[in-house]
């Protein structure tokens, strides 16, 4: 998965470094603001895609006495840094726009739907051959893909516009349209990437919802003081399964197997157990506070 993962990236990039240099070019020709500036959008993708593919050979590696969970957060640290790039970079391109407000230039709009149909192309066989991948690295990748591509469409949608109707202010409105719609995405995965480091419980997943999955083992008489986090790919647990005193050793290792079974179809990669007979003490005040409270309303 992780050979594939890189080869569809590396892809992504010598796709995206292609259209990137041809949309520049195709920019200052036809004297188009957004085109131009959405090629420097783009080689600022070319190193968000060349950070990915680097972090994603780095993120294989395995886990050692400094890293013991691994290394797949380096991938959420490199789209923090791009994401604050683009915001950057967002910035300078909505300034310059609002300049060609009060002075529009014509533009040569036949070879901006050429431009358009080119990105539409290059960019939808990067987008496709990402998207479909299985790794979240790859993913975003591809997520970051798609968007360009439905930012192409409403190019070539403008473009044939402005042929037809001739309004050359259409080309910084399109290109406000666009610095916004980067904006918006960047700040979102800003986000996402503040939680993960927060270590924010995983999407979709609440301490709840795995205490209801692990008491349908009737052999289980509760379950607390349950931690969830996530690095951006794998989904991690610590809780305490609370069994009856006269549990032997094999009624032990079933609970167990069934309870990793069952964290495991919940999306949980890895889940560490810690198990307690009934009337035997925490040594967090807390938990056995919280434990004895739970077990008097049984």
């Amino acid at each position: 998965m992780s050979s594939q993962a890189e080869k569809n990236i590396g892809l992504a990039l010598i796709l995206n470094v292609c259209f990137a240099s041809i949309e520049l070019i195709g920019g200052l020709l036809t004297n188009s603001f957004s085109i131009s500036s959405d090629s420097i959008h783009d080689f600022g993708d070319c190193i968000y895609i060349l950070i990915s593919w680097l972090l994603e050979k780095k993120s294989t590696q395995k886990p050692n006495q400094f890293y013991t969970y691994g290394y797949q957060k380096f991938s959420v640290l490199g789209g923090l840094i791009n994401s604050g790039l683009l915001i950057f970079g967002a910035s300078l391109i909505f300034i310059g726009a609002i300049k060609r407000f009060f002075a529009p230039k014509i533009i040569n709009y036949n070879g901006v739907l050429f431009l358009a149909l080119i990105g539409l192309f290059f960019k939808g066989i990067a987008a496709y051959k990402t998207f479909r991948g299985e790794k979240i690295n790859e993913k975003s990748v591809g997520l970051h893909l798609l968007e360009d591509v439905l930012s192409w469409l409403v190019v070539l949608i403008t473009s044939i516009a402005m042929k037809i109707f001739d309004l050359p202010i259409l080309d910084p409105i399109l290109s406000v349209f666009i610095t916004c719609f980067i904006f918006f995405n960047a700040c979102k995965n800003i986000k996402k990437i503040f939680n993960i480091f927060l270590d924010k419980a995983p999407e979709n997943i609440t301490p709840n919802q795995i205490k209801k999955i692990l008491l349908e083992d009737k052999n289980i008489l509760d379950v607390h003081h349950i931690h969830l986090w996530t690095d951006g790919v794998n989904n991690f647990a610590t809780l305490h399964i609370i069994i009856s005193d006269d549990a032997d050793r094999n009624q032990i290792i079933k609970i167990k197997q069934t309870a990793h079974k069952k964290l495991l179809e919940a999306k949980i990669n890895h889940a560490t157990l810690e198990f307690e007979f009934q009337n035997e003490y925490c040594d967090e005040n807390k938990c056995d506070k919280l434990k004895n409270e739970n077990l008097s309303m049984q």
